[in-house]
């Protein structure tokens, strides 16, 4: 689009309206994602793709769990509930009635790296999603009743899935227990007694810190006229203003050179273990060969670790692997869960073992090419709808800078060797640099046996 034709896009009367072409990215064989930023900071990436008259609409911000203090951690978590509640000319409930209306899927994921709000709707309702949306970026109500309501949404979320759950209790203090100094060490969901301790004043003071749009990038796809879009959000988002963004101060989690293990008693019919090691971020080069290595190890059920525990030794009744795709580097994680009356010690032997063997024995290729095949399909499965491809592009976007990075990353799969999944094994994959919670079963009363 030229710059004459960009400029008649852009409203005058938006103060941030004024409109800028970045760049061309081819993404996939056939499609391209054109980029543009509004005078705010704004970025835009559109995908045009035809094949059927719907929009998916994704609003990433870059902001999540790991830009949360001690003692505030939720935060993120919590403003994602808020930001369906009330906005200035939408009372409460209205937001999701409107889009219930137009007949449009909506939701939102908050996680380590992210926040990020996504709509599906028929391509005809483009120019009220985007109303609203702009709306819910510049005009979120943050009354003490609404907040206060809310974090008992949250208070409830937190009990189902984490403090009922066994998995998600596991999860939570494996991450904890591997992290010392990283914010990774926060739950996304947060503390109980941070999540309880919240005002509506902590909430402002995110929302203005971080829910701005040169923090913020708009991905759009569908069936769409790039000119009739451009022109909607230039219009809609050009009156709002940038934020000055904190500088992130992470502090980076110091080498580990001791093991940590711990033993914990959950509500569980058997007993589990969660075992991580620390791992590359998403951006190494390693991560790749990391993915690749994970998938052979346990990722489906012609795996080493599947075979090794359930088909064969039949001590246990599930088992799975993987690398963390986040910013900072993280963990490989393995989870094991047993059969009745099988020790978690048992599995722990094997897994063990294995990986000793992955340490020493090169993998065979026809491992690693099962492995690429299975990320290429589900790779190829997740771009099927508009949905699906904007999920990719935001989450590559907001992790990397680079939106069509999911192909990048496959055709770097595909040039994995035996050699590489060696080497990652032997940088990560150390005793030292492990953390291991063996869950037992909790011990049940003699006076509860007698009433049973």
């Amino acid at each position: 689009m030229t710059p004459e034709r960009l400029a008649g896009l852009s409203d005058p009367a938006a103060p941030f309206g004024e409109l800028e072409f970045v760049e061309s990215i081819p993404f996939g064989p056939k499609l391209e994602l054109s980029r543009y930023r509004l005078k705010n900071g704004l970025s835009i990436l559109l995908l045009v793709d035809r094949s059927a008259p719907v929009v998916a609409y994704h609003t990433w911000f870059r902001v999540g769990s790991r830009h949360e203090k001690p003692g505030k951690t939720g935060l993120a978590h919590l403003l994602e509930h808020l930001m369906f509640v009330e906005f200035e000319g939408l009372p409460a409930g209205a937001f999701d009635a409107k889009m219930e209306e137009l007949g449009a899927d909506n939701n939102a994921s908050t996680w380590l790296d992210f926040t990020q709000y996504q709509e599906a709707f028929p391509k005809a309702h483009l120019p009220v999603v985007v109303e609203l949306e702009a709306t819910r970026m510049s005009k979120l109500v943050l009354e003490h009743e609404l907040v206060e309501s809310e974090k008992e949404v949250v208070k409830n979320e937190r009990r189902y899935r984490v403090d009922d759950d066994v998995e998600g209790r596991l999860e939570e203090l494996l991450w904890a227990q591997a992290f010392e100094h990283h914010t990774y060490h926060h739950p996304t969901i947060g503390w109980m007694p941070d999540i309880q301790g919240f005002t509506a004043a902590d909430c402002a003071t995110f929302y203005r810190t971080y829910y701005a749009p040169n923090n913020a990038s708009l991905v759009i796809v569908g069936d769409l006229d790039p000119a009739k879009v451009l022109r909607l959000l230039s219009r809609a988002y050009g009156h709002i203003p940038p934020a000055e963004l904190p500088l992130e101060d992470v502090q980076p989690e110091p080498t580990q050179l001791a093991p940590r293990r711990s033993e914990i008693e959950l509500p569980t019919a058997t007993e589990k273990l969660a075992l991580a090691y620390k791992g590359p971020a998403l951006g190494d080069l390693d991560h790749v060969a990391a993915s690749v290595l994970t998938e052979i190890l346990a990722g489906s059920r012609s795996s080493r670790l599947f075979r090794k525990l359930i088909a064969e030794g039949g001590m246990s009744a599930e088992v799975r692997a993987a690398v963390g795709p986040h910013r900072d580097p993280s963990l490989i994680e393995i989870f094991v869960s047993m059969r009745q009356a099988k020790r978690a010690e048992e599995a722990l032997a094997l897994v063990e073992s294995e990986i000793e063997r992955m340490k020493r024995e090169p993998v065979l290729r026809s491992e690693i090419e099962r492995a690429v095949s299975k990320s290429e399909l589900g790779l190829l499965g997740s771009l099927e709808t508009a949905d699906g491809k904007a999920s990719t592009i935001g989450f590559y976007e907001c992790l990397s800078g680079q939106p069509a990075d999911a192909f990048a990353r496959l055709s770097a799969m595909r040039r994995v060797e035996p050699s590489d999944v060696l080497r990652v094994a032997r940088r990560y994959l150390r005793p030292e640099a492990s953390t291991l919670i063996l869950a037992r079963p909790t011990p049940v009363s003699p006076s509860v046996e007698a009433a049973s």
